[in-house]
């Protein structure tokens, strides 16, 4: 009896080791028809490698977040088009990690698609990375539109050659997103949802993008048009650092 409430107790305690804290959720367990690309859980980001706190492909938000979010896709999903999402919580560790790497002048292989016109030790005075994210706190979501059904994706292989992200659509890597104009996690002024030097198709789905999530209690960010916080998001003030797994 007695070993086997020992074991009782090891289950129970392996169980819960990776529980997360109160009031967050794993997207996919809210709405699993939400496309999911967490850039930062591979190497196809501006870093060029996993960020440090994320071990898992896997999308985690507030509670709320995430029930907002699928108000966004029920909307999206009566015009045959679905969310995804490239990043969600992130640990303070991780941007930490942005920190040293904005501060390794010795590595620049991502610069041809992220940052073509920018040096990346600028990239936190210009308001493209923030030295406390939003993201930390579990209601910040960066994210795009695509078509249902869902276009075949290109598979980025590290080291493979790098096209600008402020190209044309068909010239910059193919995420199957719809064209906004640049491509994901761009560090460039034309990243801005206001910017107008884009063509007329890419403005009209930075907005649509916009007006759905600001429908449904999200504020855009007007440096980046994928990047969006809840409104009223419950831990304005705290900034989390537990690791994204599954």
């Amino acid at each position: 009896m007695k070993r086997f409430f020992g074991v009782m107790v090891l289950l129970a305690l392996t169980t819960n080791i990776y529980a997360l804290p109160g009031g967050f959720v794993y997207l996919d367990e809210v709405d699993a028809s939400i496309l999911q690309e967490m850039r930062y859980a591979g190497s196809h980001n501006f870093i060029g490698r996993p960020v440090n706190g994320y071990e898992s492909n896997t999308c985690i938000l507030t509670e709320v977040a995430a029930h907002a979010l699928t108000k966004v896709q029920k909307a999206l999903l009566k015009k045959s088009l679905s969310l995804k999402v490239y990043d969600c919580y992130r640990p303070t560790r991780a941007v930490d990690d942005f920190m040293t790497w904005s501060q390794d002048m010795s590595r620049h292989e991502m610069k041809q698609e992220f940052y073509p016109r920018v040096n990346k030790q600028d990239v936190f005075e210009l308001g493209y990375v923030a030295r406390k994210s939003g993201h930390s706190r579990g209601s910040t979501v960066d994210l795009t539109i695509v078509p249902i059904p869902a276009p075949m994706q290109a598979q980025y292989r590290k080291g493979q050659p790098l096209v600008s992200c402020i190209t044309s659509y068909q010239q910059r890597f193919h995420d199957n997103s719809i064209d906004m104009g640049t491509g994901f996690d761009c560090l460039d002024e034309a990243a801005s949802p206001d910017y107008h030097d884009i063509n007329t198709h890419a403005y009209q789905n930075r907005m649509l993008l916009r007006q759905v999530m600001m429908q449904n209690g999200f504020q855009p960010y007007e440096k980046e048009w994928w990047h969006f916080t809840l409104s009223d998001e419950p831990y304005p003030n705290t900034y989390f650092n537990f690791v994204v797994r599954d």
